[in-house]
């Protein structure tokens, strides 16, 4: 097990970190570099978690490669991001994707399946989520009758914030929402179908999409991750709680046991939590992918 990189550093390009990625401008191209940060809280933690950039670039790329939906995606061969990539072997293997350049669309398409999360604080507030009215006394983590999309803003700081989608279609365009609605929620079908199959019940996700001047719409930045996903294992799925999930809940649950007041840095993360977590996200990896780490 390697040591986690918490900040790669590559020469003469322009880069803009965020959370967990490190993004460096080629100019008609960006390659995303997955770092081992784990954020929480909306903080980013002072503690990696080793193989985490490898872990989720694997599984972004296998969804890629699988669900056969047009993204960004086009290689993983430093040696096709330039000599400075390739130079750095040894830290950026398996965890940089060249990708193609393309706007954003400036919202979180989220979609959910099951009711957990923000989607049961808002339900057990007003019985729906965005706006969507759901059947009275439905229990938390309850599989939905049909999944349903609920979009947020994206936010630099904080969490993203939920809207309804008639909000949505007022920032992007009818026609736009429409269509990012209907591809989500198909994309999440086919994964959520496939993913049963391998033990695991993906909960709930969220897709970012960019276009591409030929007006193209695309899947961007990472898909079907723990850390863009709500991962439970199958056979531990019982609702009317909060299943176990195959994502960072350990660290979470540890710094809640810690008196951080959220408000100022937090701590070091202890060898035993990092191991347990890094364990949850293999397991995520392993089950999906059908490889071993």
């Amino acid at each position: 097990m390697s040591a986690p990189l918490l900040k790669s550093d590559i020469p003469g390009y322009p880069c803009r970190r965020g959370k967990v990625r490190d993004v460096y401008d080629l100019g008609d191209r960006l390659v995303i570099v997955a770092t081992d940060r784990i954020s929480a809280f909306d903080w980013v933690l002072p503690t990696g978690i080793p193989d985490k950039g490898r872990m989720l670039t694997g599984l972004s790329r296998f969804w890629f490669d699988s669900l056969g939906v047009p993204n960004h995606f086009l290689s993983d061969d430093l040696t096709a991001m330039g000599p400075e990539f390739a130079a750095r072997a040894d830290v950026l293997a398996g965890r940089s994707m060249l990708v193609r350049k393309a706007a954003v669309v400036p919202i979180e398409c989220v979609v959910r399946g099951y009711l957990a999360g923000s989607g049961w604080k808002e339900y057990r507030q007003g019985g729906a989520v965005c706006g969507i009215p759901l059947p009275a006394g439905l229990r938390e983590s309850v599989q939905l009758p049909e999944p349903i999309f609920t979009p947020a803003t994206k936010e630099e700081h904080g969490h993203d914030i939920n809207i309804s989608f008639d909000r949505m279609a007022e920032i992007t365009g009818r026609p736009t929402a429409e269509e990012l609605r209907r591809r989500s929620v198909e994309v999440y079908r086919l994964a959520a179908d496939y993913a049963r199959g391998q033990g695991v019940i993906i909960a709930d996700t969220k897709f970012e999409w960019g276009r591409l001047p030929d007006g193209a719409l695309i899947l961007i930045d990472e898909v079907l991750t723990p850390d863009s996903s709500r991962f439970w294992p199958a056979d531990q799925y019982r609702p009317g709680g909060s299943p176990p999930s195959f994502d960072k809940q350990f660290v979470r649950d540890w710094l809640e046991t810690t008196g951080w007041d959220k408000n100022s840095p937090p701590p070091e993360v202890p060898a035993d939590v990092v191991a347990k977590t890094r364990a949850k996200y293999r397991e995520a990896y392993e089950r999906l992918t059908g490889r071993t780490l």
